[in-house]
């Protein structure tokens, strides 16, 4: 039995995100279908972390086990062609036993995209925010920077996926801005349920001056959603990176 790992990107506007759902069309569905043809049995995945309906991902790793003897760099080919069009598999590479994708995940970066004018562009209406109000780039900077470090999150996640702690490490939390468009990235050793865009909701937040930058860490403290920003709309959001140790962990940073 081999353990393969997939590198992988897609455009989540037409899925009810990565997770295999009951009733809706889900990416990791998706891709276990068309694994199951090229493998020849069933494919159940492990995803390296829950991305949500509408979310996109510019590279995500997956890894599943399989009798298959096809090789490795037959696989993407191989799947591929029964696969969507907005769902491709990059590459693929063996990996050890004991690997999993979301628990031998070291950290993530993901990217949150703001077009901030009033005119909509219709080819990125599913691929970025529309944001017409007027954003403050230097207090939106500002507040990004005051949620760097090691703080209880639970303050801007949303209730949903039950999780053991709501502490995480953030290791940077950068706006740039060009032209007419503001990304923030935002990198952690792990993510609550809608924390990025809750984030960034209250990065809106501070622009429009409705709270400081400097009060977010002990609005951190207080621990209550209501106090922070709203959560941002999904299509804005991308998972950019994802870290690993050795060979996958060069693959996903190719």
């Amino acid at each position: 039995m081999r353990n393969v790992a997939l590198k992988l990107r897609y455009d989540g506007s037409a899925y009810h995100g990565w997770q295999v759902q009951k009733y809706d069309v889900s990416v990791a569905e998706t891709l276990e279908k068309a694994l199951a043809k090229v493998c020849g049995h069933p494919v159940r995945l492990t995803g390296c972390g829950r991305t949500d309906a509408g979310v996109h991902a510019l590279n995500y790793c997956a890894n599943f086990r399989t009798e298959s003897r096809i090789p490795v760099e037959r696989l993407p080919y191989a799947v591929n062609t029964r696969l969507p069009d907005d769902i491709a598999v990059l590459a693929a590479l063996e990996v050890p036993e004991d690997f999993n994708a979301i628990l031998s995940c070291i950290q993530k970066e993901y990217v949150y995209r703001i077009m901030n004018t009033r005119i909509r562009d219709p080819f990125l209406q599913k691929r970025v925010c529309f944001y017409p109000a007027p954003l403050d780039f230097e207090r939106m900077r500002a507040a990004g920077e005051a949620f760097v470090g090691t703080h209880d999150f639970a303050a801007v996640r949303s209730v949903g996926t039950q999780t053991k702690t709501t502490v995480r490490t953030v290791h940077w939390c950068r706006a740039e801005k060009s032209g007419d468009e503001i990304r923030i990235a935002v990198c952690a050793n792990g993510f609550l349920y809608n924390m990025v865009r809750a984030i960034v909701g209250t990065m809106v937040y501070a622009s429009h001056g409705k709270l400081e930058p400097e009060e977010i860490p002990a609005l951190l403290e207080k621990g209550d959603r209501r106090l922070t920003g709203p959560t941002m709309p999904p299509q804005g959001l991308y998972l950019n990176r994802v870290w690993y140790e050795g060979d996958i962990g060069r693959l996903m940073l190719e």
